[in-house]
Order: C-alpha cells, then structure tokens, then sequence
C-alpha cells in the first residue's frame, strides 16, 4: 500500500487535527500485510471511524480504486482535513462530521477501521470535539472504543472485516473476549513497540 501525499497540509493545522504518528503507520503496515485477504474479499464498502488526517482512508481508497469510501470524525476540522488529503491523492472519500458510526444503521460495510483515542485518562477528559477527541480514551483508555464495539455487528457486512488498534494498557484480551460474544473471531496481525507503547492492530471478523 502507498502512504498518501501531504505536502498539502500546513504544519499549524496540526494543531487542530491528530498529525499521523507511529500508530497510524502501523494501522497501514496491517492493511498491506493483509492486502492478499483484502483483494480476495474484494471491499466496496469501506468506513474509517476517526479518520483525523484522511491518511488511513486515503491509503485503502488508493490501494482499492474501486472501492466507495466513507469516513467519520466528530472533529469538523478533521473532516476538512480527511477530504482535501483524499482529494490530494486523487481519491473520492465521502466525510462525515459524526460521534463514530452513530449514524449508520444497517450493514452496509465489508471494511471497517478505527485508530481510536486509546491513551488512558480521566473519563472527565473524554468527549471533546477538538483535538483532545484523538487521544483521550478514559478509563484503560477505552471509553471511545467500547462504545463503538457494539456497533460493529450492526454497520459490518457478515464477511466484513474490522481492523483495531490499541495499546497493551488497553487490555486487548477483554476486546476479544467482547468481540466474541458478538460472534467475531479475532486475532492480532502486527505488533510494535514504540517508545513507550507497545501497539497492535487487532482483526475481528465473523466466526459464524
């Protein structure tokens, strides 16, 4: 998978918007390490929960032209940013300014991603609607993405795929245990250790 251009973005407006870092490099390491699964499951529904810069979103509409893309942020200035990164690289992403999939209501997508806010912090520190909404994740810095699991069934197609990146003080394991009593089927595709993080992307699809 190529990384997307942005040269186009200017330097302030990181201050705003997540600039991509480590943990949004290796979200696009796990696609292409599973790019042969991908093309065989041949996505033409693709979502980002969160797409902040536009580069993940970006990357999967490059990699898959074809395919229609959708991407959400309850950051309005993240959604600007989302839209001129894919119109940047030449790649129609449909942005939404929306709390996660909160909107979606059937299963429309065979491919869902979601770098979520996992940095543990106060739940107080949750909910924002500026930058703080990219990192702040509450309680095992988890808040976000537990309210977003439950979705998952309802918007995924039943041979859909959902990639996840958490940390390891997100408890992974209680994520699986979760994914499970939906009925997914999850395993970790890459792990990385960074600074003083050890990250993984997390795969959840349909065991039934």
């Amino acid at each position: 998978m190529e990384t997307p251009q942005q040269n186009h973005i200017n330097k302030a407006d990181f201050d705003f918007v997540y600039e991509p870092s480590e943990d949004s490099f290796l979200l696009i390491d796990a696609l292409e390490n599973d790019l042969e699964y991908l093309k065989n499951k041949n996505p033409i529904f693709c979502l980002e929960v969160g797409s902040g810069s536009g580069v993940i979103i970006t990357a999967l509409g490059m990699a898959f032209p074809n395919a229609i893309c959708f991407s959400t942020d309850i950051n309005i200035k993240a959604c600007m940013m989302t839209k001129s990164t894919a119109t940047y690289n030449k790649v129609i992403v449909e942005t939404i300014n929306m709390d996660l999939g909160s909107c979606f209501i059937e299963k429309k997508f065979d491919l869902i991603v979601f770098n979520p806010p996992y940095v543990v912090t106060e739940s107080k520190e949750c909910g924002g609607h500026d930058i703080t909404a990219s990192w702040a994740g509450g309680v095992k810095g988890r808040e976000i993405t537990d309210r977003l699991l439950p979705m998952i069934p309802k918007i995924l197609t039943s041979t859909g795929t959902f990639y996840l990146l958490l940390i390891e003080e997100n408890i992974p394991n209680e994520v699986i245990a979760i994914m499970s009593e939906y009925g997914f089927t999850s395993e970790i595709v890459i792990r990385r250790r960074v600074r003083n993080e050890h990250q993984l992307v997390l795969k959840c699809y349909n065991s039934i």
